[in-house]
């Protein structure tokens, strides 16, 4: 099977692969301070709550935002599945051809996202993914990743509201009843969800004028389902993209 690990700034997302079926996806948070072993008896920890163990890994594919992790997790699979990883951005083929100006200034779940997205949804195609930050992709006709933007996320522009503004206190991220909130905790509500909804409408009204065509827009991360859920600009949501994206990856290496 092919242990697929999606690394951010906040949490890790972990997919197990039985060829092109995903049997089973966790999250936990990311500690930069955790050891190798820690983060290894975690996977163990992890395996074994579905009756695997590490003999069931036979693979794995690490993308990672976080730089100072990728030496923990290639000593993680070293050590506890006896494997050699493939990290994305040590010369692997993607598939896409990027036209940043700088290509190793991109996080690689932005690579690795479009290379999902091109692949199950065609392209034109803008991929928005909720995660610490709100990131915005673009995948032209021709299947070129263009770039994109990248605004805070909902998480981190609510801690800031919460911890500098002294009347105000955390609230339940959820719909409020009414855009025009009758008490603090429905205002605040109302802007942050359907501000953020703003955001969105907003940024991807602006790729499609730039990117033609009918691109389709694609949603990932943890928020993806309630975002979506109140607009109409929003045409899929795939939690599992970058997972997908990883596979198509290693596949893609795994044949070379």
């Amino acid at each position: 099977m092919l242990l697929t690990l999606d690394i951010g700034n906040t949490s890790i997302h972990i997919g197990l692969w039985d060829g092109e079926r995903i049997a089973h996806t966790w999250r936990i948070g990311v500690e930069q301070e955790k050891l190798p072993d820690e983060y290894g008896v975690l996977l163990m920890n992890l395996l074994s709550t579905e009756r695997l163990d590490a003999a069931s890994v036979d693979a794995c594919i690490i993308g990672c935002d976080v730089p100072p992790l990728i030496p923990t997790f290639e000593q993680v699979c070293r050590k506890y599945f006896k494997i050699e990883p493939m990290v994305v951005g040590h010369g692997l083929r993607t598939g896409v051809r990027i036209l940043y100006d700088n290509p190793k200034q991109l996080g690689a779940d932005r690579i690795i996202d479009a290379v999902a997205a091109s692949k199950l949804y065609g392209t034109p195609v803008i991929i928005v993914d909720f995660g610490t930050a709100t990131v915005f992709d673009a995948v032209n006709e021709t299947g070129d990743y263009l770039g994109g933007a990248i605004a805070p996320g909902i998480g981190i522009a609510s801690e800031a509201l919460f911890s500098r503004a002294a009347m105000l206190y955390r609230v339940q991220l959820e719909r409020p009843p009414v855009a025009i909130g009758k008490n603090t905790i429905h205002a605040m509500q109302a802007g942050i969800l359907f501000g953020y909804v703003g955001l969105v409408e907003g940024l991807v009204a602006r790729f499609k004028d730039e990117l033609g065509g009918k691109p389709k827009v694609v949603a990932t991360g943890g928020l993806a389902g309630l975002i979506a859920s109140e607009t109409d600009c929003i045409d899929i949501v795939n939690g599992d993209l970058t997972l997908t994206g990883l596979r198509l990856i290693y596949e893609l290496n795994a044949e070379a």
